[in-house]
């Protein structure tokens, strides 16, 4: 039953990683962007992560941190997990030079403009890096949670799925413009979305193995920071950068209510 929930895990992650394809598939036969649907998409992915981040995956880590270390040190250890997985997320994008990264929303038409541009492979593949970078822990994230629950692995993995799509046209616009290869276009989409699963694997054999209760919380409450953080960093202002406000807020809201009823149905 284990390895099965396992693999079942890996699946799911290698699933969310992959979306990205589909981006790629939506960048080579789309003209131009369905902002609102984009909007309301990206909305609906930042409601599940926050809704399930502070109502089951926080609040589950703090139960058991309470119990393991004692009511103040079990809330202390807990609040420093989650914040640390926030400054994890944004030590990243510090890293990275805004004008290369695939959360700054850019609309298939204003990439399309530089048609023949041999400086948009650059910006392909250093959007492709970066892309591997961010999903790196994302997949951990997804991993975990799926082995200790399938069904909140599943709400995540949706919930990355979606956000990776806009990746995947971030990735792939520049390079199919540059090289007029759909093919190479998508294998560099492609391989990005690959860092997720490759983060399930680091997640199963090196951080699964040393498992105690103590550091399962820990990790539980740095997943819930890390994916927080997306949502309110990446997410949303891209919602907002695509469509109306009000689109991105009604996602949001219809994400929450969504995960609010399958937790209820599923629990």
């Amino acid at each position: 039953m284990m390895q099965n929930t396992i693999f079942f895990a890996f699946i799911l992650t290698l699933c969310a990683g992959l979306a990205t394809g589909i981006g790629s598939g939506i960048a080579f036969f789309a003209n131009h962007t369905n902002k609102k649907f984009l909007s309301f998409s990206l909305g609906v992915s930042a409601g599940v992560m926050i809704y399930v981040s502070f109502v089951e995956i926080l609040h589950g880590a703090q139960i058991g941190l309470d119990e393991i270390l004692g009511g103040r040190l079990g809330k202390l250890v807990c609040a420093a997990a989650f914040f640390g997985g926030m400054m994890f997320s944004a030590l990243i994008d510090k890293l990275v030079p805004s004008q290369e990264n695939p959360h700054e929303a850019r609309p298939l038409e204003s990439m399309a403009r530089g048609r023949g541009d041999q400086k948009l492979i650059r910006t392909g593949v250093l959007t492709a890096l970066i892309v591997g970078i961010h999903n790196f822990p994302e997949g951990i994230a997804t991993f975990m949670a799926a082995v200790d629950s399938p069904q909140i692995g599943i709400a995540i993995a949706v919930a990355i799925a979606i956000h990776n799509i806009p990746e995947g046209i971030a990735i792939s616009v520049p390079v199919y413009f540059a090289t007029q290869s759909r093919r190479r276009a998508f294998w560099y989409s492609f391989l990005s979305g690959l860092a997720e699963p490759v983060g399930a694997i680091v997640g199963y054999f090196i951080l699964y193995p040393f498992l105690t209760p103590l550091l399962l919380h820990c990790i539980f409450a740095v997943i819930a920071g890390i994916m927080v953080f997306i949502s309110v960093d990446e997410l949303l202002p891209a919602a907002e950068e695509y469509g109306e406000h009000h689109i991105s807020i009604y996602g949001l809201l219809t994400g929450m209510a969504v995960m609010a009823i399958s937790l209820i149905l599923l629990g």
